[in-house]
């Protein structure tokens, strides 16, 4: 099972270590393997997320997030990604980029770092309304109940995490803007794009999750109209056909979980930077990433671990929030990208801990009243 799920990924990485110290040496094998690192690291929130929307898809639609999905995640958002940053901030075309990327590595890092003001408005809102609508929702299980409780009940207000999304985006554009007239410069200029980098990722956010669970409501009810036809069909012993809502719907799921992928990755582009200007390593060291991001999700929905630890998906969301403040902090003050991949390993394991903790619990009474036990269970805080 192990080696079925992560066969690819451990070919993948033998390939681009490989391909590392024919490039560049045993230098670039330590670069890329870092890369590979910070990746893992930094995306592990993203593969217990993805997991907890792919655990809803055929097998079919699991197989096309492992080929097609990874094409898009290790091409588009690895490679040429980081490309048409530099092509539309330097008002330059993709080839011309390119070339740019090779001949003064220098120069490339310091388009990219100039556009991630935006970068980071537009990830971080995406990340933020994901965070808070997740902590809003009322559910039976909760993990950090003395948080959990009291903001489900503020999220029966309507739109309030748009609300609060916008108010957030707002504060940071104004400090933002008064930080740039501080210090003059080209950053006034700035302001402007970081708001409507903003306001496209809280867009981005609303139109992909909508069109997402549209389609799933849809299906839930088709599955329902499929269960009351097959009862109707064992009286009168007709066949019935299968739903074709079911593409429709698993397309936009797929297509949700592809957008999520690109907001998670912004963190991990920018931080590449820091390490290495070589895009071709750069692409090696976050392809290798992302390979085992996709096969640790697979794993986590095959095994069903997030339905025995039922806190992992709670610490996953911990963990985006996390990364969505740090994406806006980051418009205009440097986060060392170590403290950013802990902040996320970190909750993510305590959110582990705590999940293994109530499931020794529910063992010691022995399960005779597990349902109503779950969410009287501490995660010890």
């Amino acid at each position: 099972m192990l080696l079925k799920t992560f066969g690819w990924s451990f070919a993948i990485t033998a390939l681009g270590l490989a391909a590392a110290v024919i490039y560049g040496g045993w230098e670039a094998f330590g670069v890329v393997a870092i890369l590979s690192i910070l990746e893992i690291s930094l995306s592990f929130d993203n593969a217990v997320v993805n997991a907890g929307i792919l655990k809803k898809m055929n097998a079919f639609w699991q197989k096309i997030f492992l080929t097609v999905g990874v094409l898009i995640a290790v091409f588009g958002m690895r490679l040429v990604f980081p490309v048409v940053i530099v092509a539309i901030t330097a008002k330059m075309g993709p080839i011309e980029a390119v070339d740019l990327s090779f001949s003064q590595p220098e120069r490339y890092q310091e388009l990219v770092t100039d556009a991630h003001p935006a970068i980071a408005a537009f990830g971080g809102m995406f990340l933020l309304m994901i965070f808070l609508d997740f902590i809003f929702e009322e559910r039976d299980i909760q993990w950090l109940r003395w948080i959990e409780r009291p903001l489900a009940k503020l999220g029966k207000v309507d739109m309030l995490s748009v609300c609060i999304a916008l108010i957030v985006l707002l504060i940071a554009s104004m400090t933002f803007a008064a930080n740039a007239h501080q210090h003059g410069g080209g950053h006034a200029d700035k302001t402007e794009t970081v708001l409507l980098a903003g306001i496209a990722g809280l867009i981005t956010y609303l139109i992909v999750g909508g069109l997402s669970g549209f389609f799933e409501n849809r299906l839930e009810e088709e599955e329902e109209r499929e269960q009351e036809a097959e009862e109707e069909a064992r009286k009168t012993g007709k066949k019935i056909s299968a739903i074709a809502l079911s593409g429709k719907a698993a397309f936009f799921m797929f297509l949700y979980l592809e957008v999520l992928d690109a907001s998670f990755s912004f963190d991990g582009v920018i931080g590449a930077f820091a390490i290495t200007n070589e895009i071709v390593l750069m692409a090696l060291g976050l392809g290798i990433g992302a390979m085992y991001v996709r096969s640790l999700t697979v794993y986590l929905v095959r095994q069903g671990t997030l339905d025995d630890y039922v806190y992992l998906e709670h610490g996953a969301h911990y963990a985006i929030g996390a990364l969505a403040v740090i994406l806006l902090v980051t418009i205009q003050h440097e986060i060392n990208e170590i403290i950013t991949g802990l902040v996320g390993v970190v909750l993510i394991a305590w959110s582990f801990w705590s999940s293994v903790r109530r499931n020794k619990a529910l063992a010691a009474e022995g399960g005779d009243d597990a349902e109503g036990s779950r969410a009287e269970v501490s995660s010890g805080v």
